[in-house]
């Protein structure tokens, strides 16, 4: 079978188009065959050598895709061979084939396409952690949305947006403008140099926003904090892009809050994985939710699709067909 992998940590020259042997299923695992895999910035920190370090290289990247089981191993109950299935977390998707434990894997509906399912998995439930454990948006509140042209900013807007909420989006041009409006962010900001919090102050009648989600990196840090209102909540992901680094306590104001937020939390057990990855479909099947696809990849040109991603002139989600 053909797969990505980098040969060692690095920029985008480490990619390597592949074969390997095809995965031999073990008890309780699963050999799927790969329809579309997505691409996400993780997989950009695990081949820069940020994550996954403990697993040697030449190493197989991607962890999220949909495809159909192929094969099962002794007891692995709960999915059948032809199943079209969805995951979210299989290090190895960016292949033709993945091997992975059927406890990690979800049903995906006949009315779910391949490339919507593709696309929900990872950004779906992180958006979901981030608007309803992390900080569970309230009707009324105000977030400050940060890329919220890219796949996980437009599908926090309509979270965010079914909850009751309010949305100040920001994005890096013009042109992303009116992809988060039509997502039904209230207002936009275009911003590259990290100049926003004034205007969302003022949008927010000098208040400030209740809730900012953050994971433009560094860069952005101070102005989410200036951006909140008393007692609001700063939400920080995303380690691609680095930390904020060391900060001092008690030099926080107004008596904000701020957290590192994991979508792995929110579904931490294959019963909560399934239930909330059945909710995402529900939202889809009923055309409250919906999902941009910002470009398609052959598996073979993964290295392009990360060049287009480290752009920041993306949006949506981007994929790879393995086939």
């Amino acid at each position: 079978m053909k797969v990505i992998t980098m040969k060692r940590p690095g920029g985008r020259e480490v990619l390597e188009y592949a074969d390997r042997p095809d995965p031999l299923p073990g008890p309780g695992e699963a050999v799927v065959e790969v329809a579309i895999a997505g691409v996400n910035f993780m997989d950009i920190g695990v081949r820069q050598g940020m994550a996954w370090d403990t697993i040697p290289d030449p190493k197989t990247l991607g962890v999220e895709g949909v495809g159909r089981v192929i094969a099962l191993g002794e007891g692995a109950g709960g999915v059948r061979p032809g199943e079209r299935v969805a995951w979210v977390y299989a290090p190895g998707s960016y292949a033709e084939k993945v091997l992975i434990s059927v406890s990690s894997l979800v049903p995906v509906p006949d009315e779910i396409d391949d490339r919507t399912a593709a696309s929900v998995m990872m950004q779906g439930l992180t958006a979901s952690h981030f608007a309803t454990d992390f900080y569970p948006v309230q009707p009324g509140d105000i977030a400050l949305v940060h890329a919220a042209a890219g796949g996980l900013g437009l599908l926090l807007t309509q979270i965010i947006k079914l909850r009751g909420g309010h949305v100040i989006g920001r994005v890096s041009s013009a042109d992303k403008a009116a992809i988060a409006q039509e997502a039904g962010a209230d207002h936009v900001i275009v911003d590259t140099e990290g100049d926003f919090a004034d205007e969302a102050i003022r949008l927010t009648g000098g208040e400030g926003v209740h809730v900012v989600y953050d994971g433009s990196g560094p860069k952005t840090f101070k102005g989410s904090l200036d951006a909140l209102r008393r007692s609001g909540t700063l939400c920080w992901y995303g380690p691609v892009l680095g930390g904020p680094g060391p900060f001092d306590i008690m030099s926080l104001s107004k008596s904000i809050k701020i957290g590192y937020a994991v979508f792995a939390d929110h579904i931490h057990t294959p019963e909560l994985l399934r239930s909330r990855t059945s909710q995402l479909f529900h939202l889809i099947a009923e055309g409250k939710l919906k999902i941009r696809v910002g470009g398609e990849y052959r598996l073979a040109d993964a290295a392009k699709a990360h060049a287009d991603m480290e752009s920041r002139a993306t949006t949506g989600k981007l994929l790879l067909l393995p086939g």
